[in-house]
């Protein structure tokens, strides 16, 4: 099994974001793959990732602003925005409303599921990611999981590292 798993750099005047710390605090394995992307709207630096290491499963990681749990996130919504002020528009105009993660994610009382990702680019990411496996016909599994800003970065790691042996024994 091959796993890419990323998180995402500071933005919107955060000096750091939880999920770099965490990606970065995960071991090194040959079958794991970590990315940290800058907060862009570009669909190609996702696409350019999966081509890239031709992982089995896909695992991302943002970082939201409340909170107290993990927030395994179910849907992505075809619409983004990079402001609150700025009116939502379609990520992808030839395709779904909505999409559906593909990975079963189980972190105990942890976490919280959630169908809202937001509009920002933590969603966008989720979106296009699963729009480009559901055209290619790719059978890699992907899931998203949203980490409050204040969590704690080894406790983050130390439910991952457990999820992701989870993963690797569901083949």
């Amino acid at each position: 099994m091959h796993l890419l798993i990323y998180g995402f750099g500071p933005y919107l005047g955060f000096h750091d974001n939880v999920t770099e710390k965490i990606v970065r605090k995960l071991p090194k394995r040959r079958w794991l793959k970590k990315v940290i992307f800058p907060v862009r709207f570009h669909r190609s630096q996702f696409i350019n990732a999966i081509k890239a290491y031709d992982p089995d499963v896909i695992l991302g990681l943002g970082q939201c602003s409340r909170g107290r749990l993990l927030r395994i996130e179910s849907t992505a919504i075809n619409k983004r925005r990079n402001s609150k002020s700025e009116k939502a528009r379609r990520i992808a105009a030839d395709s779904s409303r909505r999409l559906s993660t593909t990975l079963k994610l189980n972190l105990g009382r942890h976490a919280r599921s959630s169908k809202d990702a937001g509009e920002y680019v933590c969603n966008y990411s989720m979106y296009v990611i699963l729009d480009f496996l559901k055209r290619r016909r790719l059978p890699i599994r992907y899931g998203f999981i949203h980490v409050p800003r204040g969590y704690n970065p080894r406790k983050a790691t130390r439910i991952l590292k457990k999820a992701m042996g989870d993963i690797g024994q569901e083949g």
